[in-house]
Order: C-alpha cells, then structure tokens, then sequence
C-alpha cells in the first residue's frame, strides 16, 4: 500500500515543484510537454505493457492488477517528467536531471520485479533491489539541488524544435508499425493524440512567428521614442511615392531642430528625449490630415505631404511651429528644407540631397542670433587685419562642413564644426606679426606663443556664452590623434571630433594655398600626405572622409558657390572704403 501511494504523491509533488520554481509557460511550451508525455506514453504502452500482461497471464485478478500497478504508474511518472523537461525548455538543471534519472530508474525496477515474479526468477535482495535503492537515492539527491531562479528559463533555440519533432516522429513510427504489428489500443491513442497535439503545436509556431515578423517589421520602420516612421519608413514611402507620382505629388520637408543641443547640455538628456517625444507628438498631429511625420534620427524629423488636392504649404507651416517650443531657459525652434516630387527629384537620394542641402541653406543663412552676431564681428576683425587669413578659414570652414556631413553629423555638430573651423585660429590675434610673418625658424620662445594661440582663441570665444560650444572646438584644434598636440596633449578619441575634422581641413587647406615661405602642393599630394598622417596627426576616420569629399569635386563646387555669392552680395570692407575714398580726393 505504501508503494502504491508513492506514485499519486510524486503527482502532487510535480505539480508543486513546477508551480514554486518555474516561471508561466506560452501555450507551446505545454504542448511540447503533452507531446513529450504523449509519445513516452504511447512508446511504453506499445513496447513494455504488452509482455508484462503476457507474462502475468493467469494470475489472480487482483495480483494481476497490483503487480501492473507499477509498471502503469512509472509510465505514468515518467512521462509526467518528460513533460516537466519540456518545460524548462529542454534545458533541465541538475535537480530535474536527478529527479529524472530516479524516477526511470524506479520505472526499470519495477518492470524487472514485475517480469521475475512471472518467471519466478526475483532474488530478494539482489541488484533489482538495488535499484530501487539507487532509485530513492537519486530522488532524495535532487532534493539537495539549489533551484533554478523564476525567469531564466530561454525557451528557444533548436533543441525547442528539434525535440518535439523527435518525439512526433516516435509517436507517427508506433502508428505506421500498428500497419505490421499491432499495438494495444491504448499506445495507439496515446500516439495519435501525440500527432494532433504536434499538429496544433505547428499552428501556434506559425502564427507566433507572423506576430513575430510583424512586430519587427514595426520595430524595424518605427522610431522607438517616437513612435513616428523612421529614416527606413520614410525610404520606403519615398519610392512607393515616386513610382506613382501620376496618382499623387508629394512634398517632402527635413527638419533640423535648432537650439536642441544647447537645451540637452543644459538640461540633460531624459529632458532632451522627453522634449523630442513631445514634438514628435505634435507634428504628427499637425500633418495627420495630409501626410505622414518621421523621425530621421537625433533631432531631425520629417514630413511627406500629399500636395494633390493643394494645402502642400499650410501643412508644411503647421508642422514648422509644431516643431517650436519656449521655456525659462531655452528656445526650441526649426530650419528645413523642402523639395516637391517629382517636379524636382526622381530618386530618393536626389530627394533627400536637394531637401538636406535647402535645410543647411536655411539654417545658415540666418541672422540676427547672438551666435552670428559674435561670430561675425570676430570674422570681420579677422578679414581687417589680415584678409588672406579670413580667406584661409572660410575655405577651412567649407571644407570642414561638407567632412562633417560626410561623417554623418546633425546639423547642430556640424554648425558647431563650421563655427570652430572659422575661428580656431582667432587666437592669433594676440600673437605679435613679428612672429606671425617671421620668415626663418621660430626660437622656443616664439613658439611658446604660438602654442598659446588656441588658449587666448577659447578666452575670447567664451566670453560670448552662445560660442562657448565652438571655444571647446578652438582649444582643441591642434591637439593631435597620437596625442603630440597642443595645448592638453589629448589623444584619439579624447579629442573631441569636431577638433579633430578642424584639424585636417586646416592642414589640408595649408598645403594647397601658396604662402610667402612655401609653394602649393598639388590636390593629390595634399591627399597623400593627409593620409600618411592617419593615425598619427590625424584621426584616421576624418582623413578617409576628407578624401572623400575632395575626390567627389563637392569642395570646388562649395567654393564656387561661395564665390558667385560673395560676388553677388558683395560688402565692402572699411578698409576698401578709406581707399576709394583717398583715389577720389586725389
């Protein structure tokens, strides 16, 4: 009697060993484990019950019936613990493994002590006995074992796969050797359920990993702050939107938020994503009536507006003032560009280059902040002095926003760049011109002042708290990658990157303008020698990326543009004034 209630209490234990160490399971987890209990029960009632009932013919009913007890109630046991195995994803720890053992071990016992009695060959006290000691054993073992913590179980990988389709197979070989041989009835339904249950198992997989496909898709297209389309989303629409352009012309506005940076070194960045996600919200809304919103990335956004029915323009300054917001403190504005398909693009990278190169116009074509106020009083103060120095930064300022942009900068870095790359040498101002114009070789105490140019160039810059960013740029303009720069000896990536770019377009520029005490290399040994100092002068991502640049010929197309504008609205400089005037008295 005490054997026989060992089996319903090792039930109850199960179930209470699953529910107090092991977490929820999805629905195809218990179905790998009715599979798993399913084909270990139809195996045994196909392969071991059928001896045991033949060899314990003609004994008394109910001997009959205690001595199959056993073996019924193993199988039983045993397939409760293949279930139990499914559920930890077919990755049992050591107590499982244990318990597991013992109980097959017990089952292999008590199908050995069924079968001796029948042939009157059981040794009291021989290795069948044994057994079931070694049985006890590894149960009571397990119960030493430290449990696996809730939660960590991964059900996934190929054994999630691999064992369950074992285990249907098992159940599909007992039904076609029910063709040659037949089984009991019992395995054969046992089998047959094992099947269906694989059978529904492969409906659920299916329709997991569409829900899963689907819900990558969308993380794949939707910014995750957000919620709005990201840079893929908008990819996609773009060449949807030009293969039917017949049907509806669309314009496509880029945003650049300005002042964002200042806002997140202010006030951190948890307030910076909130304030994104805030404006995103608002220009989804302001545009959900005629087109859709997009987050390219860091504080770009975008619309594609269906100007088929008209209100292309409306739409576009609605979503500008959504992208506005003012505080204590800060002052969230928007720059954009825009172009109309197809009118004026065919391709999505000629769409996106045209909007992109509409919104930096934009963007550095106003006027009027504090920023540009400083920033043009210095460049006017530098023009004065000396002209051919203004000349230098300028180019040095051009060359060094196209590298920024090559590298994939947000508009806010690259103004920083193209600010710091204007200044970085307005320290020289307070470098006497004895030094700055000094033909032969500078002494140790003349380039000590020189070293001290960036020093004096942050000092002034600070002293406007709107260019304190670009002063942090200007102190760091001759630091070098292999950290022998000057003024902190910085190195590699502790040299912050605008610096860095500032650096090369500065060297690059030097070497191809002509001065009064050396000659203009040639573009390709400029490139060449830009590129033996990767790594050593120059940070080797910004030296591939200018060489980029000024083989695509984008730099002479800059400099051409900004010549034909300078020409366009030419300004004279005090200077000129002073001697037309003089020519005039003469």
């Amino acid at each position: 009697a005490m054997w026989l209630t060992f089996y319903p209490a090792a039930y109850v234990a199960l179930g209470l060993i699953v529910r107090g160490r092991m977490p929820r399971f999805p629905k195809s987890v218990w179905l790998d484990g009715l599979i798993a209990a399913a084909a270990v029960g139809a195996l045994g009632a196909a392969f071991v019950l059928p001896p045991l009932e033949h060899s314990a013919a003609g004994a008394p009913p109910l001997t009959l019936a205690v001595n199959l007890a056993y073996p019924v109630f193993d199988l039983l046991l045993v397939a409760l613990a293949a279930c139990v195995f499914a559920l930890t994803g077919w990755r049992p720890d050591r107590m499982w493994l244990l318990l597991g053992a013992g109980m097959a071990v017990s089952g292999v016992a008590d199908v050995w002590y069924v079968l001796a009695l029948a042939k009157n060959t059981y040794v009291d006290g021989g290795l069948n006995d044994s057994l079931w000691l070694a049985s006890t054993m590894l149960i009571g073992w397990s119960a030493w074992q430290g449990a696996r913590q809730a939660g960590r179980i991964r059900f996934s990988g190929l054994r999630t796969i691999l064992i369950p389709t074992a285990l249907g197979l098992v159940a599909l070989a007992i039904e076609v050797y029910d063709h040659f041989a037949r089984v009991d009835h019992v395995a054969l339904g046992l089998a047959s359920a094992a099947l269906g249950l694989v059978l529904v198992r492969l409906f659920l997989a299916f329709r997991d990993n569409q829900a899963m496909l689907a819900h990558s898709e969308r993380e794949a297209l939707t910014d995750a702050l957000t919620g709005l389309g990201n840079r893929r989303s908008l990819i996609n629409d773009l060449d949807e939107a030009l293969e039917h352009t017949d049907e509806a012309p669309r314009l496509l506005v880029i945003f650049d938020l300005d002042g964002f940076k200042v806002y997140n070194d202010t006030f951190g960045h948890p307030a910076g994503d909130a304030l994104l996600s805030r404006l995103g919200r608002k220009l989804e809304e302001a545009v959900r009536a005629s087109g859709r919103a997009y987050r390219m990335g860091g504080d770009e956004f975008c619309t594609l507006i269906d100007s088929a029915a008209g209100g292309a323009e409306e739409a576009r300054a609605r979503a500008a003032r959504a992208l506005c917001e003012r505080g204590r403190g800060f002052d969230i504005g928007s720059s954009h560009g825009a172009v109309d398909l197809p009118a004026e693009a065919q391709s999505v990278p000629e769409a996106l280059q045209i909007a992109d190169k509409r919104l930096y116009a934009q963007k550095s074509g106003r006027k009027g902040s504090a920023r540009t106020q400083a920033r043009n009083v210095l460049m006017r103060i530098l023009h004065e002095r000396e002209p051919e120095l203004h000349r230098h930064l300028r180019n040095v300022s051009r060359l060094a926003i196209l590298v920024a942009r090559e590298l994939g900068l947000s508009y806010e870095q690259v103004d920083e760049i193209a600010r710091g790359a204007e200044l970085h040498d307005v320290g020289k101002m307070a470098i006497p011109d004895s030094i700055l114009e000094k033909q032969g070789p500078l002494d140790e105490r003349e380039w000590s002042f020189i070293h001290r140019h960036t020093l004096i160039g942050e000092s002034i810059l600070a002293a406007a708290p709107a260019l304190v960013p670009v002063a942090r740029l200007v102190r760091s303009s001759h630091e070098r990658y292999d950290g022998t720069g000057y003024p902190d000896g910085l190195a590699g990536e502790d040299i912050p990157l605008g610096a860095r770019i500032i650096l090369a377009c500065d060297a690059f520029d030097a070497m191809t303008t002509s001065r009064p005490y050396a000659t203009a290399m040639s573009v390709e040994d400029a490139l060449a020698q830009i590129m033996r100092g990767a790594g050593g002068q120059f940070d080797p991502h910004v030296a591939r990326a200018l060489e980029r640049v000024v083989r695509s010929g984008a730099l002479h197309e800059a400099l051409a543009e900004d010549a034909e504008a300078r020409a366009v609205s030419w300004t004279p400089t005090v200077a000129q004034i002073r001697d037309a005037v003089s020519a005039e008295n003469r």
